[in-house]
């Protein structure tokens, strides 16, 4: 089994709420997106590409990409950074990270994982969010998950729950019948950075 995602860039209106579904049931720090929006035409929000009056907005959703030969874990010294051999997802295990951030230099999408150097503090005192997610600590790395507690309920990620857009599709790759593998097989797609070798799980239709 592989673990993927699919991301239909011509339905994906860049409107953040599979951003927010991501933080809200992972509970992430303030400052924290394992989940981000990014716009073709700039690094700024909603920031279109082309010259005025010829503009096209195109969005792009960037999280951990969970690669099939990731960089990230050849690179940490202590085996907190793993790849999940039933699922193939790219996990990270608190307990063990020391914080020394191979696996952030070692991963070519920038962005995608943020270290915690303080104790995490958060927008509101109240705790909300999957109660099976695990608890942010200091001094370690963090990323997206494809939301394990959830998949390990025989959920999806919350990121695919509220999609207003219908943009995203989770299932296995590995399975030839399942959504995924047949719109990867069946539509015109593209991975984020393919020419570095690590097989991103997540496929971005265009």
């Amino acid at each position: 089994m592989k673990y993927g995602m699919v991301i239909d860039l011509k339905r994906c209106i860049g409107c953040n709420t599979c951003a927010m579904a991501c933080k809200i049931a992972n509970y992430t720090p303030e400052g924290v997106m394992w989940n981000r929006i990014l716009t073709e035409g700039g690094a700024e929000q909603d920031t279109p590409e082309g010259v005025y009056p010829t503009l096209r907005m195109g969005h792009v959703p960037v999280s951990c990409q969970h690669c099939e030969n990731p960089a990230c874990v050849k690179v940490c010294p202590v085996g907190a950074t793993y790849k999940d051999p039933e699922t193939g997802v790219v996990r990270q295990d608190y307990d063990k990270c020391i914080g020394c951030r191979m696996c952030m230099a070692a991963c070519p999408y920038t962005g995608v994982r943020s270290f915690n150097w303080e104790e995490p503090s958060y927008a509101v005192d109240v705790i909300f969010g999957d109660a099976d997610a695990a608890p942010h600590q200091k001094h370690v790395v963090e990323k997206c998950t494809f939301c394990y507690q959830r998949l390990s309920r025989g959920e999806t990620p919350a990121c695919m729950e509220l999609c207003p857009g219908r943009a995203r599709f989770w299932g296995d790759l590995d399975d030839p019948e399942s959504e995924v593998a047949t719109l990867v097989r069946e539509r015109p797609h593209r991975q984020l950075l393919a020419d570095e070798g690590t097989k991103p799980s997540v496929y971005y239709l265009v």
